[in-house]
């Protein structure tokens, strides 16, 4: 039996997948969820503990939460508010960073962390790199320097604590039917109505330069997280995506819309003044890294964890664009559904 497994952040997009796989393995004997507000959903061998990791007096909580585990999944993370990074910060990063002390406090032996595609810095959109390729962000967008910051603070860690076995979870951008309310009010804003997700209202699709990137299914995330989890010969970093690559011509076809080239500085400066004016929580920012993310190689977490994803990218967006047709949800603060318009 492996034990108690704890996993922060478990009320979000991969935290909720992660515990529903964990709480259905019998090698699992509990699962501990630690989230800033307890959620309703409460699958049956799952306890919950409310802590808030942007508090500084949160440390002496997580010890306690901690202590006797076997593993720490650490998924917590804080997308908004983006016109104040100081307060994705305090959680993002301090809370991270809390987390890690603790687990090293409460002799937790095994640390499996979200890192993401994001932590990459700019690289090739033609060829996939593996593991090894650096990872120091895109230094413009909050998202990308909090994960890169993360990485090298891990770097740290695993001097100072060897006896703690890391694992680094790099993912693509991952999409599952339940988190599509909670995306859309991240990226687009609360008002923009999920019944747009339609391919007849589509005509085309704006090919933009640099515009490819990966996608994954929630739930095959989640796999690979358990599988890290419990393998005590896993550590190091894994890639995790699902193919095809996404671009102007797949989403095309997926869509029935004829590619149309659109100039990036365009795109951006329109993203940009809808930020500016509060009409669109995603920055600018984060559109140019998203443009500057590279291709991952998942060939180290298919060899080393046996792990493979049950869906391809195509039909993980034909879900998600269901769940925002659908207003698709889940119990908790972060999934709450709902579909506007």
């Amino acid at each position: 039996m492996s034990g108690r497994i704890v996993v922060t952040g478990a009320t979000g997009n991969v935290g909720t997948s992660v515990v529903r796989v964990l709480a259905e393995d019998p090698a699992v004997t509990s699962v501990t969820g630690v989230a800033r507000r307890l959620p309703g959903w409460r699958p049956e061998g799952t306890d919950w503990k409310a802590v808030d990791l942007a508090r500084e007096k949160s440390g002496p909580a997580l010890v306690e939460v901690f202590r006797g585990a076997d593993a720490v999944v650490h998924l917590a993370w804080a997308f908004q508010p983006t016109h104040d990074p100081v307060v994705t910060w305090r959680t993002n990063v301090l809370g991270s960073l809390r987390v890690f002390e603790a687990v090293a406090a409460a002799g937790v032996p095994a640390l499996v962390h979200a890192s993401s595609v994001g932590a990459y810095s700019p690289g090739p959109k033609d060829r996939e790199v593996d593991e090894s390729w650096p990872t120091h962000g895109w230094p413009d967008a909050a998202y990308t320097r909090e994960k890169a910051y993360l990485e090298r603070a891990l770097d740290a860690f695993e001097r100072q604590h060897p006896q703690v076995r890391v694992v680094r979870m790099r993912p693509a951008f991952l999409f599952k039917r339940q988190a599509a309310g909670e995306q859309r009010r991240i990226f687009g804003g609360t008002y923009l109505p999920g019944a747009i997700a339609r391919p007849d209202l589509l005509p085309v699709m704006p090919d933009i330069p640099g515009l490819r990137v990966q996608a994954l299914h929630t739930d095959d995330a989640a796999e690979a997280y358990r599988i890290a989890a419990l393998s005590p010969d896993a550590r190091g970093a894994f890639n995790l995506a699902a193919g095809p690559p996404l671009d102007a011509q797949v989403l095309g076809r997926m869509f029935g819309a004829r590619p149309v080239r659109v100039p990036a500085g365009a795109v951006r400066a329109a993203v940009s003044a809808a930020w500016r004016m509060r009409l669109l929580p995603a920055s600018p920012h984060l559109f140019d890294a998203v443009l500057r993310v590279p291709m991952m190689d998942t060939r180290r977490a298919r060899d080393v964890l046996g792990w493979r994803p049950s869906r391809d990218a195509e039909s993980v967006i034909e879900e998600f664009l269901e769940g925002l047709r659908e207003g698709g949800g889940l119990d908790t603060a972060p999934l709450h559904g709902g579909s506007v318009g």
